[in-house]
């Protein structure tokens, strides 16, 4: 066998070959599952998991890939889409939903770590036709303009009282940092949550 074209490397082996072929060849079977969602069931051995979740009070099993994400579980397979796809990456709070009564960021959320917990969604927040306290807070003070990032905001919001309420309009800020708003709504969203929480107490 002789030397790659270059002239270096191992004989019969080219970085070309390898590139060309190699990569490519292994690359496939990691892009081609991202292109089309799972199926919602299968049979025999395809690499699914079953999990069994609590949404909004209702039982819920679902066969997913491991790899998806509870949002994408939410929005896709179980048709809650009040959970918004902002960035993706963690970054903008629009997914956040809630865990086991904690605030979590559903897109860096894995649906096969939660198998057995109770997920709340913004869907689940009113009790029949009467809104939660922070849902009629934000509507009250035009806690929102174009609404996307709404739902992840009202979450958010609903958690951090939980976890004790803050003080201050600056402990608001403070707390909710991890929730952008692209329109800026900020000091209404902050009048919402300071007025809502007194509510809630």
């Amino acid at each position: 066998m002789s030397p790659d074209e270059d002239g270096h490397g191992e004989p019969g082996f080219s970085r070309r070959g390898f590139l060309g072929g190699g990569v490519a060849a292994a690359a496939v079977p990691l892009l081609a599952p991202a292109a089309g969602a799972a199926p919602a069931t299968a049979a025999g051995d395809d690499g699914l998991v079953d999990v069994r979740i609590e949404v909004n009070g209702d039982p819920s099993s679902v066969r997913v890939d491991p790899r998806a994400t509870l949002l994408d579980t939410l929005r896709e397979r179980l048709e809650l889409c009040g959970t918004k796809k902002g960035c993706d990456r963690g970054q903008c709070g629009a997914c956040t939903v809630h865990v086991d009564g904690r605030r979590v960021l559903s897109c860096l959320t894995l649906t096969a770590t939660v198998d057995g917990a109770e997920v709340t969604t913004i869907e689940g927040l009113a009790q029949g036709d009467e809104l939660h306290p922070m849902q009629r807070a934000f509507i009250e003070h035009d806690g929102f303009q174009c609404g996307f990032c709404t739902p992840g905001q009202i979450m958010s919001a609903v958690a951090m009282v939980h976890e004790g309420p803050a003080g201050s309009d600056d402990e608001i800020r403070e707390r909710m940092s991890g929730n952008i708003c692209r329109c800026s709504a900020y000091p209404f969203i902050v009048d919402a949550i300071r007025d809502a929480q007194q509510v809630m107490r």
